[in-house]
């Protein structure tokens, strides 16, 4: 622990250079906002947008609590189904838009907004810590990047330890994906505010490991009171039905949102760099920017659809590079990015499709598993 805190104060980027690439597609982004009068906040789709996720969530909630649906196991459980993609839209569409700040100006807005994240079990400070700053900084990188850190069950980085039971990690991972949300919705943020204390990224966030406890135990309580005491009070419906209906909810919130963040980054084609000590110092070769274009992949970008649904995360690179741009903005930005990286002699990875994607990914496991990257 203590040398992951040390590895965090002192990795660095190399310099960006004069003219560099960053630069240079900031400004054609920028200037081509400017020109077409588009804001970089939400637009009226993304306000429509959020009403329908959070919709999707709550309308088959409120269903299941009227008892409507008590006489058919079939039509209850399709309500939990449907609202493990509320999970999910929440996710991609809503809360992460929100704490990236790119909802509105007004950071009261956002945090506003951020803060279903809590209503769905979450607590934000942590999200903000793992995912803003370790993931978006040190994307790829192991023992920064916790979003490639699974305590060694699977495999994520040709970085990592290699043990006998990863090569069946192609296989396994999908039931670890499945779990994601449930394990984040119990035991997760509790580990997480200990580890981040000791690193001295929670009191970055203003925030004491007291505060950070009590508003975690607060939310929880409030969480599993609406979602487990709630539905077995009121829906008519026996208590090991409810259970299962909950846990339906999180395996399809947890796969679908692991198939969406785990192809944009662990591929065969994503770089996973080592710092190299230059002058005393852990230094990573290429400047950040550079750095998230080559350990980041889109896909499917010509799929509406599913764009519309993730939040625009299947354009990962523009997103990576402009954290602060709503994603509703990235299909129009992302022909500017693209041809910048190819100007930069810079690989702009896209898989054609999703299920492409997930290929590709599951491909990469199996290599991972048996040593072969």
């Amino acid at each position: 622990m203590k040398e992951t805190a040390k590895r965090i104060s002192i990795v660095r980027f190399a310099p960006r250079g004069e003219g560099s690439f960053i630069e240079t597609v900031t400004s054609r982004v920028n200037e081509h906002l400017a020109v077409n009068n588009i804001s970089p906040y939400a637009n009226t789709a993304m306000w429509v947008k959020t009403a329908a996720m959070l919709t999707l969530y709550f309308g088959p909630l409120l269903v299941i609590l009227s008892g409507l649906v008590a006489g058919n196991l079939w039509l209850f459980f399709a309500m939990w189904f449907i609202m493990g993609w509320g999970v999910s839209g929440i996710g991609t569409s809503v809360m992460h838009d929100a704490n990236h700040g790119t909802y509105s100006a007004n950071k009261k807005v956002n945090t506003l907004i951020g803060s279903v994240l809590e209503m769905i079990g979450g607590y934000a400070v942590n999200w903000r810590i793992q995912h803003n700053v370790l993931h978006h900084t040190y994307t790829n990188i192991s023992g920064l990047d916790e979003d490639i850190d699974t305590m060694g069950l699977i495999r994520l980085s040709p970085n990592q330890p290699r043990k006998p039971f990863h090569k069946f990690q192609h296989l396994y991972a999908w039931f670890f994906y499945m779990i994601m949300t449930l394990y984040w919705m119990t035991a997760k943020d509790y580990l997480g505010v200990m580890r981040y204390k000791k690193l001295g990224l929670l009191s970055n966030q203003r925030v004491t490991l007291g505060q950070a406890l009590l508003k975690i135990t607060l939310a929880k309580i409030f969480y599993y009171s609406y979602i487990l005491a709630l539905p077995i009070i009121f829906s008519g419906v026996a208590w090991y039905f409810v259970l299962g209906g909950f846990l339906l909810m999180h395996f399809v919130s947890g796969l679908f949102l692991s198939c969406i963040f785990q192809p944009a980054h662990i591929m065969e084609s994503s770089s996973f760099p080592l710092p190299a000590t230059v002058n005393g110092k852990a230094t990573v070769e290429e400047s950040w920017a550079i750095h998230e274009v080559m350990t980041t992949t889109n896909f499917a970008p010509n799929n509406r659809l599913l764009s519309w649904f993730v939040g625009g995360l299947n354009f990962q690179i523009e997103h990576h590079l402009f954290t602060d741009i709503c994603h509703v903005h990235y299909r129009r930005i992302s022909p500017i990015v693209e041809s910048t990286c190819r100007e930069y002699g810079i690989p702009y990875q896209v898989q054609p499709t999703f299920r492409k994607a997930l290929l590709e990914h599951a491909r990469m496991l199996r290599k991972l598993g048996n040593g072969e990257v």
